[in-house]
């Protein structure tokens, strides 16, 4: 995220603005504010203070601006002095409370609109920072700096065609600013455009090379073009002008890798691990390079404390079968080659279920929309969200009615459900979140009854699988909830605690034992079922591997 550059190049703009507050007020949008005209001799004051500020007395200058506020709290040009001189002495926080302040008196002022809302984006409060920015580029239109940082905004919220529209406006209004076209081959790039994006970072670069992060946006689209290469020069660049910048070092280690240079990738690995030593992902890639150069013995301890901190990173496990192998170490090799493809196969089915990413997206604000009773509202989001797919307005009532159900509103989620079953009977998930609700209650008949029918529409669903296994483990029916729980491929740790149970009960000592080992990668942040492993292991006698799990 460029913004840097364009801060720095707006600087005198918005001095300009402070100076010319009073013309500002005179402006047909901005007088709508009910504050009267400022005081000329309060105004006098503000220029001294910003000549005092320009030839280094600050401390003066923030001393006039606190006596102009004292007089008059509200006093607009005095809260954006105080406020560029907290910016300018690195006291950012306090600067946003003092920008936001100001608007407060003046919601109209371009300055402030741009000011706070690039605040709120660096702070991460990107739905506030959109408002704020349409708000600017409504009140300015010709401000390319709000269409800059709008733009931005709309690229960290996923809306790479608005950001790309905001970011041609901001070049239209500014076709010179190299930032500008920096950012347009950055949301280029990421739109899926990368050579037109290419081409835009280059002509950054022969306009202006010291933007800040151009080498990286560079080495990321020449990554994204698979000329590795130049990637891992212009990731090299990057490095070598902040040597402390993970993200340049990542880039970096994984062209290196894509290269086969082992060697090289190792060291910008082990430059991430000096600087933050529990990163999952360097100690991951240092690890496969380990392998790739032999040095067996570094390759296990590396892929080990990987999995002490991510249990889930089934690449560790791949990596240390060859690692294992390699070392002569078979039995250990065949293990972990086991477990990894045991795996991968739930990784590769949970990936290939409808939706859920973009539900999980979704999920926050629809939840609260429902607890603030805006039912419909909770509707339309679900169906902008999924504008363009196969989902129809009987699977939004299907996600609306979930959410019903898991807090507690079980009436206001069965009529959700039984609506979408009105509007489409073979809607995929209504049946089954019935039954989870009938299972819930003890009702093991209604909670087969609506998994049957879900999988009579749909037989490879894999939650009415998982959930049909449950059915057969409470029935005692070991065989066939091991099989069911089993092909459900199911990571839901209290599922898994239910398929090593009766493979147990089976007699499948080693199919359990592989299983338990995956089950307590996914419950790695559940301690309760975790113990209950624990314990199930103990009672079968694998105490050594309960030992090994609970470390």
């Amino acid at each position: 995220m460029c913004m840097k550059s364009i801060q720095q190049l707006r600087k005198a703009r918005f001095i300009l603005a402070q100076i010319g507050f009073s013309a500002v007020l005179a402006s047909p949008i901005v007088a709508q504010n009910t504050h009267p005209p400022a005081d000329p001799a309060m105004m006098r004051q503000v220029h001294q203070a910003l000549s005092l500020a320009e030839h280094g007395d600050k401390q003066q200058a923030m001393s006039i601006a606190q006596q102009l506020l004292a007089r008059d709290p509200k006093f607009v040009p005095a809260l954006k002095l105080k406020a560029m001189l907290l910016e300018e002495s690195g006291q950012n926080a306090q600067a946003a409370a003092v920008y936001e302040d100001a608007l407060k008196v003046a919601p109209n002022d371009p300055d402030l609109l741009l000011k706070t809302g690039v605040y709120k984006l660096t702070s991460g409060d990107i739905e506030q920072a959109i408002k704020l920015l349409q708000r600017s580029t409504m009140v300015s239109p010709n401000d390319g700096d709000s269409y800059y940082y709008l733009a931005q905004a709309y690229h960290l919220n996923g809306l790479d065609e608005q950001a790309l529209t905001a970011i041609r406006q901001s070049l239209k209004i500014d076709p010179k600013n190299p930032s500008v076209w920096q950012k347009y081959g950055e949301l280029l790039c990421s739109s899926g455009d990368c050579s037109e994006g290419l081409h835009w970072l280059l002509k950054a670069q022969q306009a202006d090379a010291t933007l800040p992060r151009l080498d990286y946006d560079i080495a990321v689209t020449d990554l994204q073009l698979m000329d590795l290469p130049a990637a891992a020069e212009y990731a090299a660049k990057a490095v070598q002008a902040h040597p402390d910048d993970l993200q340049a070092l990542r880039l970096l280690a994984t062209a290196n890798v894509k290269l086969a240079r082992w060697t090289e990738g190792e060291s910008a690995f082990n430059k991430i691990l000096t600087l933050k030593p529990d990163d999952v992902e360097a100690l991951l890639g240092a690890g496969e390079c380990e392998v790739e150069v032999k040095n067996y013995p570094a390759a296990v301890e590396k892929l080990q404390s990987a999995l002490r901190l991510d249990p889930t990173r089934l690449l560790a496990h791949f990596y240390l079968s060859r690692a294992y192998a390699g070392m002569g170490r078979d039995d250990d090799a065949q293990h972990e080659a086991a477990l990894h493809q045991l795996m991968m196969e739930h990784a590769t089915f949970v990936r290939s279920t409808a939706n859920e990413q973009r539900e999980n997206a979704i999920k926050p604000r629809a939840q609260k929309m429902l607890a603030d009773h805006q039912e419909d509202a909770a509707l339309n989001l679900y169906q902008e969200n999924f504008k363009g797919s196969s989902s129809t307005v009987a699977d939004a009532y299907v996600f609306v009615g979930k959410l019903y159900l898991f807090s507690g509103k079980s009436e206001d989620g069965l009529r959700c459900l039984h609506h979408a079953l009105k509007i489409q009977p073979n809607v995929r998930g209504a049946r089954t979140y019935e039954g989870i609700l009938a299972l819930k209650n003890g009702d093991l008949a209604r909670a087969e009854s609506e998994f049957q029918a879900e999988l009579t529409n749909d037989p490879s669903y894999q939650l009415a699988i998982a959930e049909m296994g449950e059915v057969r483990y409470h029935q005692e029916r070991w065989v066939d909830a091991a099989d069911l729980l089993a092909k459900s491929k199911t990571t839901t740790p209290e599922l898994l605690y239910m398929l090593c149970d009766s493979y147990f009960r089976l007699g499948k000592v080693s199919d359990a034992n592989l299983n338990a080992e995956a089950m307590a990668a996914y419950a790695r942040n559940k301690p309760a079922v975790m113990q209950g492993l624990l314990e199930l292991l103990r009672r079968n006698g694998q105490s050594d591997l309960a030992k090994r799990l609970g470390s």
